[in-house]
């Protein structure tokens, strides 16, 4: 995707997310896998934070995760292209008196170099696949380093290019979607209310390989590898006995062998060396 192409895609992913802030929160809120998800992300992340760690996030959305951090006694700069979802962000922080824990800036993980806090800091995290929102995310990877201390981290939540249960619609004649990351390489059409932009998904080892000058791995895990992804939706509600069943299964084999790289996304966090 070339840098004109790339742009206009990301203003387009700006438009959809600012269409959905206002509804977010409580499309999502309510979600029982989302709120698994969210727990396992954060499990993560906490293992690697020492007391008063100073977080950049990107792609933060309407905060939910900001805020999580900042009341653990953290300090996130919350970053974000979608002017929507930074509004949602402010107002929640002054809603929970986070101002002096949570700071905010619109602003796209393409254009980093242009931060005005520009750290340094100890994590710089990403949720949910904000990342898979650009065709060139080698760009995006190459600014980490400068923007953190010695030994400071970096946690990415993406979308493969395999996910088991994806692979599995076509056993319901749904071919489309079960093979859509296969043949992603130009991305594929993402829609989100009402305005489609280009997804593009990226294995673990784009991601060891682009970093491996300046980063040692830490951890990968798969997430919704054994348990469901969260559109198929009302899943654990409807069937609570077989979701806690496969959540504990998930538990135990997500940093294995191969599920750590089949599910709807993984978590993937590496070390600045």
């Amino acid at each position: 995707m070339t840098g004109t192409a790339s742009s206009i895609n990301e203003q387009f992913a700006e438009a959809a997310f600012s269409n959905q802030s206002v509804v977010f929160d409580e499309l999502y809120s309510g979600d029982t896998i989302i709120a698994y998800k969210r727990k396992r992300v954060r499990d993560h992340i906490l293992q690697y934070l020492k007391p008063g760690s100073n977080i950049l996030e990107l792609n933060s959305g309407t905060g939910e995760d900001a805020l999580f951090f900042a009341q653990k006694g953290f300090k996130v700069h919350a970053t974000d292209i979608s002017k929507g979802m930074q509004q949602q962000l402010r107002e929640k922080v002054v809603k929970y008196d986070m101002q002096h824990a949570v700071s905010n800036e619109l602003c796209s993980y393409t254009q980093l170099e242009q931060l005005n806090n520009k750290g340094p800091y100890d994590l710089i995290f990403s949720n949910f696949a904000g990342l898979n929102c650009i065709g060139e995310l080698e760009n995006v990877l190459s600014s980490f380093a400068g923007l953190l201390n010695p030994g400071g981290a970096v946690t990415l939540v993406v979308l493969p290019k395999f996910c088991l249960w994806e692979t599995l619609l076509v056993f319901k004649g749904k071919f489309k979607t079960a093979f859509r990351r296969f043949f992603s390489s130009n991305g594929r059409k993402a829609h989100v209310e009402g305005v489609y932009f280009d997804c593009f998904y990226y294995n673990p080892s784009y991601i060891k390989k682009r970093l491996k000058s300046d980063f040692k791995v830490l951890d990968v895990e798969g997430l919704c590898t054994i348990v469901p992804p969260s559109y198929i939706e009302g899943f654990a509600e409807k069937h609570p006995r077989a979701y806690k069943t496969l959540a504990r299964w998930e538990n135990r084999l997500k940093a294995t062998w191969p599920f750590k790289y089949v599910g709807d996304y993984y978590i993937i966090s590496l070390r600045k060396r």
